[in-house]
């Protein structure tokens, strides 16, 4: 017996998410608690997914199990899929098990035809309403299923209402649309070659497959990537009766909020228009009208709109998306989804739930993604500034953003990853346009509300959205806006604040922006959960501050090299590198130490009371040198100009340092303990500026820092042993000339693969490791970062040779594995050894769920990822707890 592929709504529930898809769960948990659902069946995900993996044929059974639910379908309905007399019609929509907002695609009206659309017109009494679910229908099947550019139907469309003087497409007559019909009908044929099946049937098999189809289309498959979906999920396809929206004033369609997923407050949110099918309001076609006014049109599907919107979000115990249809005064729920929310809605809505008994703190921490946090670090507009907005439409998405305008989605992707940025203006967005939309620093669209396509995936990225603009007059062509008497030609500066619905002509200042009550109260629960630390990399004085205010335990990782790249700290950095005696480097190196020492004041003065981990000098010398091929070029254009004797003299000399230092690979050359061990004069300086520092801030603050310093890149036992002594000779000559006493630290960087796997003769000389998971991705895997980003991992990636940048996301069978050796093997020696992991994974939420399992002490990353650590490591403490039980 084949495996069951399609589940009649009766036959479903919530607990079938995986099988059913998000829409086909929700429609058969609201048809099971008895919300009126137009009937219907489901195709399951796994049907789609052994299409795919098997080139896409279907698996043996699947046509059958669709016609035999289509039977019991209507027999349960009492028509027939395009028959002559009481025609059943039907739509036809993907429901992914994760919510992708627009990002497949939807049939509706299938089943209309010749032989059935004056059936259907006699029956509704309303001859416009069938030839506009008619003409409606082929424009659908057309683009979605035989894979026809929709601008042939929508050129067809204008040159109709042009010609009939009508302004919407709702002004024209029944005959009008009859006769655009018959134009769709010839263009469809006429793009296909004549091929256009009216076997209804047939076309709902045909339209099944596009479904399963569109789970591959560019735009599905950059949202997945962007919000890390996994490719083999696949999509489930939902057929159910269709109810008609566009039946008259007594009928419509919209989208609707539980709560305002803007703010996250407990208010009616949503849209609706009349006499529309349920495309019309997502797609931004016509503006649509506050869901407050539905009151006034319908006051009694009003009414029950409202109860069966408390009745889901109670049931699903949090915020729901929702969208309905209403014919001829009657109310019916299409979906039912959790809510796509910004940082700052999904923080309010789970302080509010718990607050109102639904869900408790464990459950509220669960429901937010650490990633989304990003978006409360998004700036403003500074409230200082006098300019006036030149346009003002719909706040759709809060945060603002400048950049240059651009007038299409593939010229926003190419610019924006570029690095320049940009802001997206369009009549309205589709989902084709959303690569541009992920690399723009803000959207503006002319068309569209709240719950329009711009409007959801903007707010789902967390980028700022003014939509429904409606006075401006976009020229694509020309790549111009007009606003007013104001002109903005491609390239010319605009900000977007889509927290007021505001545009303005020019650049704005912004502001950063600031943490709510809510941030601090639901932040404040994940720290209860988490068992993990989260400390951040910081090499200044303000990145530190930074770093606590935002919530870091102290700082993992200080880089003592990043203080030297200004103008006049280079000089020193380069005296001390190309010293040619021990004389002329003590001589670099007493420059350096006071520099040294007021920087760490600095960080120690903001992280009092915390620990401070300081990595001694690291520096790949190729970054700190003059470049070979630019000092060879000095000295020849000396010689030919015949320069001063003296000065040619000092730049052979250097010439020639450079020469002797000159590395092919100096990112494996002389860098880290390399370096002190060469030059034990090095580490001698650095321990002592950092401990005299640390003396100064306690006579200073009567408090200092947990001070921790740190030996980079050792791959032997005898380095860290050697640098080790040196250290702590430093500093306790200097503790003891100062007559203190102060506890601290020495341990080491794991970041090479032979310092993991000899962990265990590693340890005995260190107090903490601290995983250098960058280096270590980079060692492990033989690959540089740079030239690897820049060249084949991007391809790696699109072509699912590796499922994640292995350097945004630790890769857990090679690289993390050798820190779980690393984690073990040191502690089977120093069972007190802290250990923590101090590269850019220390701040990414799928890296920090594997560093849970293996029982690192604590992460450190960037300060503006402390946030988002802090919330990861709750969620993984508690996805650990869920697994053990």
């Amino acid at each position: 017996m084949s495996e069951k592929y399609i589940y009649d709504l009766s036959e479903g529930d919530a607990s079938m998410k995986p099988l059913l898809g998000g829409k086909g769960a929700g429609v058969a948990e609201m048809t099971r608690l008895g919300v009126p659902v137009p009937d219907g069946f489901t195709v399951t995900t796994q049907a789609c997914i052994e299409t795919m993996n098997n080139n896409g044929e279907w698996p043996e059974g699947l046509r059958g199990q669709i016609a035999d639910a289509l039977t019991r379908f209507e027999q349960r309905a009492g028509r027939v899929l395009g028959a002559s007399t009481k025609p059943l019609l039907v739509s036809v929509r993907s429901g992914a098990v994760v919510s992708m907002p627009g990002m497949m695609d939807t049939i509706l009206n299938l089943g209309i035809s010749d032989e059935s659309v004056d059936a259907i017109a006699a029956e509704s009494g309303n001859e416009r309403f069938a030839w506009d679910c008619y003409r409606r229908f082929i424009q659908m099947y057309g683009e979605v299923v035989e894979g026809l550019s929709s601008h042939v139907y929508e050129d067809a469309l204008t040159a109709m209402k042009r010609a009939k003087g009508a302004e919407s497409d709702t002004d024209l007559s029944a005959a009008d649309l009859k006769e655009l019909t018959a134009e769709f009908k010839r263009i469809s044929n006429e793009e296909l070659g004549g091929n256009w099946t009216n076997d209804p049937r047939e076309q709902l098999f045909r339209a099944v497959e596009a479904v399963f189809r569109s789970w591959q289309n560019p735009r599905a498959q950059v949202y997945r990537k962007a919000n890390h979906i996994p490719d083999d999920l696949g999509t489930a396809v939902n057929v159910m009766q269709m109810v008609f929206g566009n039946r008259g004033d007594t009928s419509g369609t919209g989208v609707c909020f539980t709560r305002n997923p803007s703010t996250g407050e407990k208010a009616l949110y949503g849209e609706f228009l009349t006499n529309a099918q349920g495309e019309d309001v997502v797609a931004g076609i016509r503006t649509p009208r506050p869901l407050s006014e539905l009151r006034d049109v319908l006051p009694e599907a009003y009414d029950q709109l409202i109860k069966t919107m408390r009745t889901m979000e109670t049931h699903y115990r949090d915020m729901q998306d929702m969208e309905f249809t209403i014919e001829n005064g009657k109310l019916y729920m299409l979906q039912t989804r959790n809510g796509k929310r910004t940082a700052a809605a999904a923080l309010k809505v789970a302080a509010d739930l718990v607050d109102e008994g639904l869900i408790d703190k464990e459950e509220a921490v669960r429901r937010i993604e650490p990633e989304q946090l990003d978006q409360l670090l998004h700036p403003a507009i500074d409230p200082n500034h006098s300019a006036a907005p030149v346009v003002t439409g719909l706040p759709a998405s809060p945060g603002a953003g400048v950049g240059a305008a651009v007038f299409d989605a593939d010229t926003a992707a190419e610019k924006g990853a570029a690095g320049e940025p940009v802001i997206l203006i369009r009549f309205e967005t589709t989902p084709d346009d959303i690569h541009g939309v992920l690399q723009s620093q803000g959207v503006l669209t002319a068309h569209g509300g709240m719950t329009s396509h711009a409007a959801v995936v903007a707010r789902g990225f967390g980028k700022p959205c003014v939509a429904g603009a409606t006075t401006i007059k976009i020229n694509p062509d020309a790549k111009t806006v007009t606003i007013g008497d104001v002109v903005i030609h491609e390239g010319d500066q605009i900000t977007v604040n889509g927290s007021t619905g505001e545009v303005f002509n020019g650049p704005l200042a912004l502001i950063p922006p600031r943490l709510g009550e809510d941030f601090q109260k639901v932040v404040g629960w994940a720290d209860e959960i988490r068992d993990l630390g989260v400390e951040a990399n910081a090499d200044n004085g303000p990145d530190a501050a930074k770093a606590r205010e935002l919530g870091a335990e102290g700082i993992g990782l200080c880089r003592t090299e990043h203080m030297f790249f200004g103008e006049h700290r280079l000089p020193a950095m380069h005296e001390m590198i190309l010293a040619t005696n021990d004389e002329e480097r003590r001589s670099a190196l007493d420059k350096i130490l006071p520099m040294q020492q007021a920087d760490f004041e600095a960080i120690f003065t903001e992280m009092k009371g915390l620990p401070v981990t300081v990595r001694l000098l690291d520096p790949p010398l190729h970054e700190f040198m003059p470049d070979l091929v630019t000092q060879a070029l000095t000295v020849q254009e000396l010689e030919l100009t015949g320069a001063d004797p003296g000065e040619l003299a000092a730049e052979r000399t250097t010439l020639a340092q450079v020469k002797k230092l000159h590395e092919q690979n100096p990112m494996l050359g002389t860098r880290g303990c390399r370096l002190g061990m060469l030059y034990p004069q090095i580490p001698d300086m650095q321990a002592r500026a950092v401990v005299r520092a640390a003396l100064a801030v306690f006579e200073r603050e009567g408090e200092t820092v947990q001070l921790q310093i740190m030996i980079p890149l050792v791959h032997l036992q005898q380095e860290l042993k050697t640098q080790r002594e040196i250290v702590v000779a430093a500093v306790d000559d200097e503790l003891a000339k100062a007559g203190k006493q102060l506890d601290y630290k020495v341990g080491t960087m794991i970041e090479l693969p032979r310092a993991a796997l000899c962990a265990d003769q590693i340890a005995q000389y260190a107090d903490f490791f601290s995983f250098g998971t960058n280096d270590l991705t980079q060692t492990t895997l033989g690959i540089s970062r740079d030239d690897a980003e820049n060249g084949f991992l991007g391809w790696y990636e699109s072509s699912g040779v590796v499922k994640r940048d292995p350097f945004a996301t630790v890769d857990v069978d090679g690289v993390g594995q050798l820190v779980r050796m690393g984690v073990e093997k040191g502690r089977s020696v120093n069972p007190s050894l802290s250990t923590g992991v101090c590269g850019e994974h220390g701040g990414d939420p799928d890296s920090i769920a594997f560093f849970q399992t293996i029982g690192l002490d604590y992460v450190s990353c960037s300060p503006y990822r402390v946030p988002i650590a802090r919330f990861a490591a709750a969620k993984a403490k508690l996805a650990q707890q869920d697994s053990a039980s």
